[in-house]
């Protein structure tokens, strides 16, 4: 019950910061991508202003022997780039520009905006379900 009060709130912060500094509206993000025409700095803004924040949660990763609500660090390797990561992040990227929403502002906006974000979800859920049994028939 602890970690999913944890979960609940590290969520419900994030998805309350996506919805104050406009990053769960894909126009928003769209704008950013839009060099050409009426750019929006927004994004530029939230990602240099959550710097400061994650370089002190990092400092402070780095002198606790364990986490505050678990047994270890669930900290992922730096693998190698290969095939599968180049062509995920390339249809991320260009997903993120077509829509304008990636997985966290998508889930935000399912409460902000139901109908503009549930076929973005949909999407998401089928695509990460054939991902998941592809992977599954080529193990």
């Amino acid at each position: 019950m602890r970690l999913f009060l944890i979960a609940l709130g590290a969520g419900t912060l994030f998805g309350a910061g996506l919805a104050v500094s406009g990053m769960a509206d894909p126009t928003r993000v769209r704008g950013f991508l839009d060099l050409g025409g009426r750019w929006d700095p927004t994004l530029a803004f939230v990602m240099a202003g959550a710097i400061l924040p994650m370089a002190i949660a990092w400092l402070i990763q780095r002198r606790l022997a364990t986490p505050l609500a678990a047994s270890q660090f669930a900290v992922p390797a730096t693998g190698k780039l290969d095939r599968p990561l180049i062509v995920g992040s390339i249809l991320f990227g260009i997903g993120w520009g077509i829509a304008g929403l990636c997985p966290g502002p998508a889930i935000a906006g399912l409460a902000l905006n139901p109908s503009a974000a549930l076929v973005f979800v949909i999407a998401m859920v089928v695509g990460m379900t054939v991902h998941r049994s592809f992977n599954r028939s080529t193990a």
